[in-house]
């Protein structure tokens, strides 16, 4: 019976230790590239979870922007600028791949600087900075 036991609470521990790392977002380039994620997945509900409350709505449009198409992301890497108060940029390198009517178009992500900011304690995208 102990071995089961210990089995058991190896498990358990391991599955813990998983949920609490797994997903990133506790960064802010985490979060962006959670954000971009759940853009070309057209998951609406994620994406504005990830966002600040005044990018929420963009965010919905955002995810409808790749209605009708296939989306996927490709080479995706973010890092974070300097921390100002309670935000930060992020720029991201690669590309969204839309497919339409069979053919691929990408959309390069090293031209856009994203803004993050610190909202109830967690990094939310909250739009691109100019």
């Amino acid at each position: 019976m102990k071995p089961k036991m210990i089995l058991i609470l190896a498990l358990t521990a391991t599955l813990l230790a998983g949920c609490s790392s797994g997903s990133g977002t506790n960064t802010a380039s985490g979060v962006i590239s959670a954000y971009l994620n759940a853009i070309v997945s057209q998951d609406e509900t994620a994406a504005t979870a990830l966002s600040c409350a005044a990018w929420e709505s963009s965010a919905v449009t955002e995810v409808h922007s790749f209605d009708g198409v296939a989306a996927r992301l490709e080479n995706l890497s973010c890092s974070e600028g300097a921390v100002e108060g309670e935000s930060t940029t992020v720029s991201c390198s690669g590309s969204i791949v839309a497919t339409y009517q069979g053919e691929d178009r990408p959309i390069d992500l090293s031209g856009l600087l994203y803004l993050a900011v610190q909202e109830g304690g967690e990094w939310r995208m909250c739009g691109y900075k100019q």
